[in-house]
């Protein structure tokens, strides 16, 4: 079995390229933007020929979600036209897409766990760009799995986890948000999951949600990253109104996680259990 890698620089591309090494029954191919950009079509119709994968893992993706309110063409054109173009080149060779998606699209208005079910409405670019590919995925191609995800962090790239590590190294006090709510992510624990959906060959394609368990606010992260990690800081909690950002956070984003499980037999690990000493 082959499998195609987009974004191998990211965080969850990262994460995979160290699960491979832990698998044999998986062929692996790693591609960063330089070797496969996915705006490209041409590019990538040359690529899938070569390659012929029978599952495209799609991580690729513009996330900075502040800089998306000003760039919205680049945001556009990673997020949307590139989803696009790799749902079509895949139908075309009959490849699988798992392509990542984001707790984003729903504007956080609720105060229980989303379902895959719930009406999407993103309120930023990010978000926005974010549905639009899904919408490209869905209308292209019936062989995909779209991967709503969120808060994600690692050993890998840049991410809060490692932000606050840096910033407590630096500062004597921190001030971190305490009224958005959602779940942390370790990229290796959504790496695992990646792979166990290729490995059941289930055909149950469709959009699933995934997050650690529990549900946390940035501050509850920040102060669980510090203990972990034996850091000994002023950690204060703020109110969003306290740091105001270009792009509008949801709230409340903690996605339900029953589909997954119930469809693929995956155990999920409660976020504070997948937090892990950052050891770079």
């Amino acid at each position: 079995m082959k499998i195609l890698v987009t974004g191998k620089n990211g965080q969850l591309g990262q994460a995979l390229q160290a699960l491979a090494e832990k698998q044999s029954k998986i062929e692996f191919v790693f591609t960063d933007s330089k070797e496969l950009d996915i705006t490209n079509s041409e590019r990538l119709k040359k690529i899938f020929s070569k390659l012929k994968p029978d599952f495209c893992i799609n991580t690729a993706a513009y996330t900075a979600v502040d800089k998306a309110e000003t760039e919205k063409d680049t945001a556009f054109a990673i997020n949307v036209t590139g989803a696009k173009n790799l749902a079509e080149v895949c139908k075309k060779h009959g490849t699988t897409l798992i392509h990542i998606s984001t707790d984003f699209v729903f504007d956080g208005s609720k105060n229980t766990p989303y379902t895959e079910a719930e009406t999407t409405n993103p309120q930023g670019v990010y978000g926005l760009t974010k549905r639009d590919g899904e919408i490209e995925i869905e209308k292209a191609i019936k062989e995909y799995y779209i991967i709503r995800t969120s808060w994600v962090y690692s050993e890998y790239a840049n991410n809060f986890m490692k932000t606050m590590i840096r910033l407590s190294n630096e500062r004597n006090t921190l001030n971190v948000v305490n009224d958005q709510v959602g779940t942390p992510t370790n990229a290796n624990n959504l790496a695992a999951a990646l792979v166990s959906i290729i490995l059941s060959d289930k055909k149950a394609y469709g959009i699933y949600n995934f997050s650690n368990e529990g549900v946390a606010s940035w501050y509850d992260f920040a102060k669980e990253i510090l203990r972990v990690n034996n850091i000994s800081i002023n950690l204060k909690p703020i109110p969003s109104s306290a740091y105001p950002t270009p792009a509008k956070r949801p709230p409340y984003s903690v996605l339900d996680k029953s589909k997954i499980k119930d469809t693929f037999g995956i155990e999920i690990k409660d976020w504070k259990d997948a937090l892990q000493p950052y050891k770079g």
